[in-house]
């Protein structure tokens, strides 16, 4: 659908972004040329309505549909609020709320899976409602009818948020995990938006070397300053594997000397990609009793790995994961994406099948999210680059977790970005006794993690105050270098406000 000209009214920000979600959801794009626009201009009208006799906000949206030979057409919704919510999040909802229902009733939009829910972690709503004490039944009820939340989207995320709860409750206030940022990649891949630079030579690593043992010393002294307990430890990137064998080497046993203890129950490793991986780097890894290593091919069709600037074969795949098990490594998970350019479901249903049949530990499965950043994006611009619809990203989807059930696994967490294939998610699956534990803790927001490294990001919950704040550190790897004292500062800060005293 396509029209010349929006108005919001009134005309605030947040009102302007619950409009623009929805059409992006639909698909709805605003053109400007007269000649390519199926309306001459949608003008959505917000409302507050009288509180109902219970004291509950009530809300309505108007949508005047005007064609382009002059005819109007007008559709309305009305709602009203939960007992449990807050005024102004509850008049945001049912606005947004409103405004789906009438493009699904009146303009024959297809159901959205995940209906208005729009933000990264659609569990944290439902763990707020369990610790209101609705059941499983009235949650994935309350799913449908406030947020038109498809019933199979539900009924995935709210079975998962009453398994978290057991790992949730072995977090305290003074429980935290450390993310080690290794901002390196050997070559970028086509689809990538992350933090990652090309790995420079000898002279630039060292230097970074240098900083990172700077930004590490300040973690570990702000651990023992709070009396901090270290529960998980997770080395990611980029991909931390492709430091040549010796900074490997130097820079985990920097990590593990620093942070591990026996109340650390898992230190995570992101191998990546077996271009990566050697003989040392494995020894390295179980020498220092790392518990869980991330192998990502995400797909097993070597076509595929071509097309998006991957340097290695799925027999490669097969032989980095099997020399992992044989050292030991108790925990190993697999990274796949759905919605790959030129992919089908039956190359998913192929990658599945290998992939299943080499019995990792956990499968995640994550929805292509086509970002500015990724030269994918700026391929799109420039050339024709034949992506997957959503009907068939949906049923690359189905196809995977049909493998994933039947291989005994489950799922335990989920998050969703901006742009995914399908309207889809990430998925976390994993045999029972395999969840991984910061994957839980980062996602949920129960835990302070300690950034340390390029791209790092710390995330301090003050309990006291309840609430979260973040601190980056610079994407860019000279500006991290550069600046690596403003961003300790940063995180310093932090830790003092919702833990000084």
């Amino acid at each position: 659908m396509k029209i010349q000209t929006l108005t919001i009214y009134p005309a605030q920000e947040v009102l302007t972004k619950i409009t623009k979600e929805v059409l992006n959801l639909f698909k709805v794009e605003v053109v400007g040329g007269r000649a390519l626009a199926d309306y001459a201009q949608l003008s959505v009208v917000c409302r507050r309505l009288p509180d109902d006799a219970a004291g509950r906000v009530r809300a309505g949206v108007r949508l005047y549909a005007f064609r382009r030979d002059g005819t109007q057409e007008i559709y309305e919704e009305e709602g009203g609020g939960a007992a449990d919510e807050r005024e102004m999040a509850a008049f945001h909802r049912i606005l947004k709320l409103g405004l789906y229902h009438i493009f699904r009733r009146h303009f024959g939009m297809p159901q959205a899976p995940w209906g208005i829910l729009h933000g990264v972690r659609p569990t944290k709503i439902v763990h707020r409602w369990i610790a209101g004490g609705l059941d499983e039944a009235a949650i994935i009820e309350r799913l449908q009818r406030d947020y038109a939340c498809s019933r199979e989207k539900a009924e995935l995320i709210v079975p998962m948020a009453f398994r978290q709860l057991p790992f949730l409750r072995t977090s305290s206030e003074k429980t935290v995990s450390i993310y080690v940022g290794i901002p390196f990649c050997l070559t970028r891949c086509l689809y990538c938006s992350f933090p990652a630079n090309i790995l420079p030579g000898e002279a630039q690593l060292r230097v970074f070397m240098e900083v990172f043992r700077k930004d590490l010393a300040a973690a570990q002294a702000a651990v023992r300053r709070y009396g901090f307990t270290v529960q998980n430890i997770y080395v990611g990137g980029g991909t931390p594997t492709s430091l040549p064998d010796k900074f490997f080497a130097e820079m985990l046993h920097l990590v593990y000397n620093a942070f591990y203890g026996p109340a650390c129950g898992e230190f995570t490793v992101e191998a990546g990609r077996p271009d990566s991986m050697s003989a040392a780097k494995i020894e390295t890894m179980r020498a220092l009793g790392v518990t869980r290593v991330s192998v990502n091919p995400q797909s097993m069709q070597e076509k595929t790995l071509v097309r998006i600037g991957r340097r290695h074969t799925p027999a490669q795949v097969v032989e980095m994961f099997r020399a992992l098990r044989a050292a030991g490594i108790p925990h190993i998970n697999m990274d796949l994406i759905l919605g790959l350019p030129g992919e089908t479901a039956a190359d998913v249903e192929d990658t599945m099948r290998q992939v299943v049949a080499l019995a990792p530990d956990d499968i995640t499965l994550h929805a292509l999210a086509l970002k500015r950043g990724s030269r994918l994006k700026l391929m799109m611009e420039e050339q024709h680059v034949e992506l997957p619809d959503d009907a068939e990203t949906r049923r690359m989807s189905e196809t995977a977790l049909r493998y994933v059930h039947a291989a005994g696994m489950r799922p335990y967490y989920l998050y969703r970005q901006g742009y995914m294939s399908g309207d889809l998610e990430n998925i976390g699956c994993c045999r029972p006794g395999a969840e991984g534990m910061y994957n839980i803790q980062i996602m949920e927001e129960h835990q302070t993690i300690l950034g340390i490294g390029g791209a790092a990001t710390t995330k301090v919950v003050d309990f006291r105050r309840h609430r979260m704040k973040s601190a980056f550190n610079a994407k860019d790897l000279t500006t991290y270098l550069r600046d690596i004292d403003h961003y300790i500062e940063k995180r310093a800060l932090l830790l003092e406000e919702a833990y000084g005293e």
